[in-house]
């Protein structure tokens, strides 16, 4: 892809947006230091290459507008309006009983490993009665994950407990 041709909006994926401008790497871990992770091969290949510029944002904490402008800046693009709604829900739903946990998945251990979670979530989910809540423990915010299983038809609640620790609830949505 020709770098001149790739304009940098919400919607660029991570590692298109790499490939197409490589300097941009230390910039965005400058920015935001839980990018470092990008330096990992098996991230590099698998969550950047699923993982939009907003929802990296999100991952990292920062203002969408702030980060689609600091990259946009360090290739001569012209700066944009962006906005920042939130497509995740943090606050706690109607829905969310403990007792109805019927399924509990700690990420952090597979993703030090090298391994990708999405499709064994995904066939959880899949099992999931209509009842019953999947839990994932999270050291970021799963973007790419939630926007997936938002997609297939299930409410989701973030909860942050730290930097690092992060709960996400998933329920299917009433038909």
């Amino acid at each position: 892809m020709n770098p001149e041709k790739l304009i940098i909006t919400p919607k660029t994926r991570v590692l298109q947006l790499l490939e197409a401008y490589p300097q941009l790497e230390e910039v965005l871990i400058n920015y935001v230091p839980a990018f470092r992770k990008l330096k990992n091969p098996f991230l590099r290949n698998t969550v950047a290459r699923i993982t939009t510029l907003q929802q990296a944002a999100t991952i990292g904490n920062v203002k969408t507008a702030d980060l689609i402008n600091r990259l946009r800046r360090e290739v001569g693009q012209e700066l944009v309006s962006v906005s920042e709604e939130s497509a995740y829900n943090t606050d706690q739903p109607d829905w969310f009983d403990e007792s109805k946990i019927s399924n509990e998945l700690d990420i952090r251990r597979l993703l030090e490993a090298g391994e990708q979670p999405v499709n064994r979530i995904m066939a959880d989910l899949n099992k999931l009665e209509p009842d019953k809540i999947y839990k994932v423990i999270a050291p970021f915010i799963p973007a790419p994950l939630i926007d997936k299983a938002s997609s297939l038809g299930f409410e989701h609640w973030l909860k942050k407990e730290g930097d690092e620790l992060f709960f996400i609830c998933f329920k299917r949505r009433p038909v």
